[in-house]
């Protein structure tokens, strides 16, 4: 996919359930990207309610940030999907967004 050439990071967004996160941060260092930020949250998706004793339950998520530079995105995001299975059904979820403006990483910056 083309990019800006002033777009000089990316975001990949993944989203795993509880605990999964593991091989997402693991992947994504062997690929070349420096780390990544896990934040917890809760499932809302058609096929992620459960009951118990009448009660909804929202499965717990993990996910995690990793700012990349851009032309290191793709691999990356390539060993976050085969590391975590994401092409099969209910492993998550993954994507990039673009960043126009970063600070506070000038070790990555030439």
């Amino acid at each position: 996919m083309p990019k800006p050439d002033d777009i000089i990071f990316q975001l990949i967004v993944t989203i795993v359930n509880r605990g999964k996160c593991g091989p997402v941060v693991e992947a994504s260092r062997e690929a070349g990207a420096e780390g990544g930020t896990i934040i917890s949250g809760r499932g809302s998706g058609i096929h992620e309610k459960a009951k118990l004793f009448s009660f909804t339950i929202e499965p717990e998520k993990d996910i995690i940030l990793t700012l990349v530079p851009s032309d290191r995105t793709e691999k990356v995001l390539d060993a976050i999907v085969k590391a975590s299975e994401l092409n099969e059904p209910g492993h998550g979820i993954a994507f990039v967004i673009d960043v126009e403006e970063v600070t506070g990483i000038n070790h990555l910056i030439d």
